[in-house]
């Protein structure tokens, strides 16, 4: 089919960059958005603008929480095709009590599993989730959407396409791919160190493109692979879900054994039973690890079992220190209090595992390797852009005298993908400032923005991409970059308008996380003004009579190349 194995490569590297790259685009730009997703969230709800807090008292705060949370209506709604006959009216069984926080947390999460009665899968459980505020235990509203942590995050990883999980197994097969793309890459570039040190700005568009889409693919190649190889052992469980599918009895017997061998119950007495006091048992816990050297705060902490003779607590560390996502477990007799067993050291498998998992999720604490995972983050973003730039401008031309709109309509989706989702996220945040407060179903109202902004954006990307079927350059990119400058301020002035919080005081006051959404929303529009800038002069360009000789020679370049 090919003449050599080089060209093999740079046919799978072609259409497998350009075919998945709308996708991986989401896929970086979103995870770079996540690596501060708690800072998103306390930009996006100014009730939740204070300092992180440790896990707070269970006796005192957490447990009247929890005795007074219910299942949540529309996911008790989605459970109706999961049951025998029709949905119960209530939910007495309560399996387990959690609460998860991380160092970067103001607020806290509060999560309840209850059973589901006439279930067609008997451990099958609905959910009730509560955010409050751990310095009172105050409830926020459970409408306010935490746009980093809930949207965002998510976003990078299941496109928010949650039927089946088919957004997870899209992005699954594009990381895949991705690995193909990047070993395929390299085989291509018989001069990938040169390529390194390689940037030509002022040259023609298909050239520096070409330069600068080696150049961020060259330098971030370890943190490419990395993240993508790591993303598909993180949803291991997803891909190849044999315990709960081919094995699933021997799933069953194997927890059942486990839970024997560790004294920590698989199942209910349904013989009731009391709870002793939680924050004795985190106080031994965080004694136990202080023994141990490695003295911590709590950062996960669940109840199964509740409120049987059965019900037992585990304790896990914030593992903030370390890179590996390790809680060092510690499990307590949920009636007495006495230590069931602690997590013995991991064998060298689990090791691994937990490794590339924290190496991924980065919950450690260390501000400049956050922001170098943005960096390369964002370097992906500019690998994907321009080599979508590079194969419209090295076709257009061609298809143009082929009276073919193959490159425009390339065209018209990389714009709408990479400045598009741009124009989304900023609208949702503008949308954020300006709905009502106390507006029912606000989250549901944000995500409508977003998507409807993006759905603009790409109608826009459509139209005004026209030009690329008469081999000129589009509008839309310079257009669309424009509009990022101008949303970017008027989310920042908004932001000031309605909270008063303006970057004079977050910054004097030395509240970085605000400050710095802002500065970066700021950033982002002055980096969109210099590009819009520059596409001005280069669509300027190339309607001198100069410019269809330049184009001749940037081809002969490019194919020398």
């Amino acid at each position: 089919m090919f003449q050599n194995f080089r060209l093999t490569m740079a046919w799978l590297h072609t259409w497998f960059g350009l075919v998945l790259g709308f996708v991986l685009m989401v896929v970086f730009f979103f995870g770079s958005l996540s690596v501060f997703d708690r800072e998103i969230d306390r930009w996006a709800i100014p009730a939740t603008r204070f300092e992180p807090q440790p896990m707070p008292s269970f006796d005192k705060i957490l447990k009247p929480v929890f005795q007074d949370m219910k299942p949540d209506a529309a996911n008790v709604e989605a459970a109706k095709s999961r049951v025998n006959g029709p949905i119960a009216q209530s939910f007495p069984v309560i399996n387990t009590w959690s609460a998860y926080t991380t160092h970067r947390d103001p607020v806290l999460g509060l999560f309840a599993g209850y059973e589901l009665p006439n279930a067609k899968d008997p451990e099958d459980m609905v959910w009730g989730n509560r955010t409050i505020d751990p310095r009172s235990g105050a409830s926020l509203p459970d409408d306010h959407l935490k746009i980093g942590s809930q949207f965002f995050y998510p976003l990078h990883y299941s496109l928010n396409l949650n039927w089946k999980s088919l957004g997870t197994w899209i992005v699954g097969f594009a990381a895949l791919m991705m690995l193909v793309a990047l070993v395929s890459g390299v085989v291509m570039h018989r001069k990938i160190f040169r390529e390194l040190f390689t940037f030509r700005p002022k040259k023609h568009t298909q050239r520096s493109a070409l330069d600068l889409h080696n150049l961020t693919g060259v330098v971030a190649l370890p943190f490419h692979f990395i993240f993508a190889f790591s993303g598909l052992v993180i949803f291991g469980g997803t891909y190849f879900p044999i315990t709960h599918t081919q094995l699933h009895p021997l799933h069953e017997l194997h927890e059942k054994h486990e839970a024997a061998e560790t004294g920590l119950p698989h199942d209910r007495a349904n013989v009731p039973g009391t709870l002793a006091s939680v924050d004795t048992m985190v106080t031994e816990a965080q004694r136990r690890w202080a023994a141990q050297g490695m003295a911590g705060d709590v950062g996960f902490l669940v109840v199964r079992h509740v409120g049987d003779a059965n019900a037992y607590v585990s304790i896990y560390r914030a593992g903030t220190d370390r890179i590996a996502l390790v809680g060092n477990g510690i499990h307590f007799k949920g009636s007495t209090g006495d230590v069931l067993r602690e997590d013995p050291p991991q064998t060298a498998v689990a090791s691994v595992n937990t490794f590339l998992t924290g190496l991924h999720l980065q919950h450690f604490r260390h501000w400049l390797l956050r922001w170098l995972y943005v960096l390369g983050g964002l370097s992906g973003c500019v690998c994907i852009a321009t080599g979508f730039i590079f194969f419209v401008e090295k076709r257009k031309r061609q298809h143009a005298k082929q009276g073919v709109t193959g490159a425009r309509w390339v065209d018209a989706f990389a714009v709408s993908t990479v400045t598009g989702i741009v124009i989304a996220a900023l609208t949702m945040l503008i949308g954020n400032r300006l709905l009502p407060t106390d507006l029912a179903g606000r989250g549901d109202w944000e995500q409508a923005i977003f998507w409807g902004a993006w759905a603009l954006a790409f109608a826009h990307g459509i139209w005004r991409t026209a030009p690329v079927a008469s081999a000129r350059m589009a509008p839309a990119w310079a257009e669309q970059c424009w509009a990022i400058a101008v949303l970017g301020v008027a989310a920042v002035l908004l932001n000031w308008v309605t909270t008063g919080d303006h970057l004079l005081r977050t910054i004097g006051n030395g509240y970085w996380p605000v400050a710095g959404v802002d500065l970066a929303i700021l950033a982002s529009s002055a980096i969109a003004v210099l590009a819009a800038r520059k596409l001005h002069r280069r669509a300027q360009g190339q309607l001198t009579p100069s410019g269809t000789d330049a184009g001749a020679a940037a081809a002969l370049e490019t194919a020398r190349a």
